[in-house]
């Protein structure tokens, strides 16, 4: 295979991935962002990010406003819901979500369209690469045959595929795309170094060819369950030194004091990495006979920190002899992290969703958020104002800025609990995770 000197490239999926990644490729290439929310594609054309990833200035000075004039010659971003503008593309990247469902299955269906939608367009001589999270074989098992059967042509001989995961961290401004090194991998060894040498175009912090795409695959799934174990093992120090009644952050930051020592927090795990890849691994190690426990049991007690922490606020309201119906409880946060707009699988709606069966008066405020997406996702009202009222309890379940100078004593009454799961408040907070 030659080395194409001119690219057009498509990004396939406009989200959290999939722009940042466009906008960075449009510095050096002609780059075409297609997604099927035309809603989202009109908010790119007034150059609004509601991911809040790309800021408006960026994304006016990539943009281009006439695609029918833009060669191969050019370079800038063009965002469009048209098939038909990416057609002539020879680069698809392809950066759709792979989510699970309520049984902690992987749902590759996101995938498996957009590999049909791609099949029916690809040119001999295309290259197409996947970012979208799985577990090893997906690319070349599940998406090189669905590519076939809808271009008619032959994998490593018309066209070539390569995996590429993605390593964005939502509302990181310091840890950019470019800044965080690329694992790269293809379908044959000439395809592999040529989408290792694109990349490297636009990856200042460099990038690592994989010998194989199932070891592209497998890296991605094992780095953030790496990261889940972990997070779980201290959550479990947390129940444990609670029930001892010793400062689990004391400890910790003591224990830290040791060269080796690795630093993680209790906290909840939620967002589209860390409390979804996992599973992904896990589904392939079924698959072949293998029951994964130490994988599985990071994820159970992870998954079970919302109900914990609302059980702890239970508790604490009954030795205050403060009336669990009808209480007012202001929780700070519903998105999955902090400084971040993402609320996709957070952890921070277990609690809600917990203290309501209590019947409870739940208001939720979140500057970050957006009202209208967690009331279609979640059916939650929120607001983005701070509430100028008393509550019997104030939860803090995300650490946002907003949060750390708040006048905590306004929001209290004569009883009140102040619940800081992020551990940031410091003496604002009578009790933390």
């Amino acid at each position: 295979m030659t080395m194409k000197k001119k690219y057009k490239i498509s990004i396939i999926g406009l989200g959290y991935v999939g722009l940042p990644l466009a906008v960075e490729f449009s510095k050096k290439f002609k780059t075409i962002g297609f997604d099927i929310n035309s809603e989202r594609i009109s908010q790119l054309k007034e150059f609004t990010d509601n991911t809040l990833e790309v800021s408006e200035n960026l994304l006016q000075s990539v943009s281009i406003n006439d695609i029918k004039e833009f060669d191969f010659s050019e370079k800038g971003f063009y965002p469009t819901d048209n098939l038909s503008y990416i057609e002539d593309s020879n680069i698809y990247i392809i950066t759709v979500p792979t989510p699970i469902d309520k049984n902690k299955r992987p749902i590759l269906d996101p995938l498996i369209k957009a590999s049909k939608m791609i099949g029916s367009i690809l040119s001999p001589g295309d290259i197409v690469v996947y970012e979208s999270t799985v577990y090893p074989g997906v690319t070349e098992e599940v998406c090189a045959p669905i590519l076939e059967t809808n271009s008619g042509l032959k994998l490593n001989k018309d066209f070539f595929i390569g995996y590429s995961p993605e390593r964005i961290n939502p509302g990181d401004k310091k840890y950019t795309i470019s800044k965080i090194l690329k694992i790269t991998s293809g379908s044959t060894l000439s395809s592999a170094k040529e989408i290792n040498e694109l990349y490297k175009k636009i990856i200042v912090a460099g990038t690592y060819l994989a010998p194989t795409i199932k070891v592209a695959e497998a890296a991605k799934v094992i780095e953030n369950s790496q990261r889940d174990i972990n997070i779980a093992f201290v959550n479990e120090l947390a129940k444990i030194f609670n029930l001892l009644d010793i400062d689990t952050s004391e400890v910790l930051k003591a224990a830290s004091t040791k060269w080796n020592f690795l630093n993680f927090k209790p906290g909840l795990v939620g967002g589209h990495c860390i409390g979804v890849d996992p599973y992904y691994l896990a589904q392939k190690a079924q698959e072949v006979g293998y029951h994964p426990e130490i994988i599985l049991a990071g994820r159970r007690l992870n998954d079970s920190m919302g109900t914990y922490v609302s059980t702890q606020v239970i508790k604490l309201m009954i030795n205050k002899n403060i009336p669990i119906r009808n209480s007012n409880i202001l929780v700070l946060g519903i998105t999955f992290k902090e400084n971040c707009p993402d609320t996709r699988n957070t952890k921070a709606i277990d609690i809600v969703n917990e203290l309501q069966d209590y019947n409870s008066n739940i208001t939720i405020y979140d500057p970050w958020a957006s009202i209208d997406e967690v009331k279609n996702e979640y059916n939650l009202q929120i607001t983005n104002d701070l509430p100028r009222l008393t509550y019997d309890v104030i939860l803090l379940a995300v650490a946002h800025d907003e949060y750390l100078d708040l006048n905590i004593d306004l929001l209290r009454n004569k009883n009140s609990i102040v619940y800081d799961v992020k551990g940031v408040l410091g003496e604002k907070a009578d009790f933390k995770l």
